[in-house]
């Protein structure tokens, strides 16, 4: 845990400079960090509108709400939100609200669990992953990246409900992204993922429902490290 400072006041951020407690934050906290994430000119309404929704709809739900919702919300296109959180939404948008995926009424990040699979429902039949267990956090990333086979990003691609399971399309995202993880180490953003697979986030909220970061993301084995 680190401490930064602004105005005098002292802030408790993890390694990746996300508030520690959402409770803590107020709109100090969000000039302060803007210069870090590239947003030219500082904060402006929009930035305060997308801001403000994150922060209201989770003291609504308990939950962060997913980048679809936030779009929507001002009438943002992913470009649109490109230009006013280059770094990203998690890391742009979420990180100025102090609040993140990883944040629930009770804050469990960090922890972690396990998870088994027992049957396969790969398209060829087989059951690789027959009684494979993997080492999730919490939320059910994948602590280790390196673990990750197409049994597991079926299971999670199953879980979000999809109907019809997964498809081509479904592969090319996560192929997309497991690629470019291998060549940066780092988890692309929402908007660079829409921008190498040429999609629009309504296609991509079709694909993945659940959201970008706790579907697509998850779903390819990656997850937005601490340390990253």
């Amino acid at each position: 845990m680190n401490t930064t400072f602004f105005n005098g006041k002292a802030y408790a951020v993890d390694n990746q400079g996300f508030l520690a407690d959402h409770e803590q934050w107020d709109e100090t906290f969000a000039y302060g960090i803007a210069p870090e994430l590239n947003i030219a000119g500082g904060l402006n309404e929009n930035h305060w509108k997308v801001i403000h929704f994150i922060r209201d709809r989770f003291q609504e739900t308990g939950e962060c709400p997913l980048v679809y919702e936030a779009c929507r919300q001002i009438g943002a296109t992913s470009k649109k939100m490109k230009e006013l959180f280059p770094s990203g939404y998690l890391r742009g948008a979420c990180r100025l609200a102090g609040i993140t995926y990883a944040n629930r009424r009770v804050n469990y990040y960090g922890e972690e669990s396990s998870i088994t699979l027992h049957k396969s429902p790969n398209d060829k039949g087989q059951q690789k992953s027959a009684g494979k267990i993997y080492a999730t956090d919490v939320f059910g990333f994948l602590v280790d990246h390196r673990q990750w086979d197409e049994d597991f990003a079926a299971h999670r691609i199953a879980e979000m409900g999809v109907k019809g399971g997964y498809s081509k399309e479904h592969w090319k995202i996560i192929d997309s992204l497991r690629k470019s993880y291998e060549e940066t180490n780092i988890v692309p953003s929402v908007f660079k993922c829409c921008e190498d697979n040429d999609i629009s986030l309504e296609k991509l909220e079709s694909l993945f429902p659940s959201g970008y970061h706790r579907g697509a993301v998850k779903a390819s084995g990656l997850r937005v490290k601490k340390s990253e």
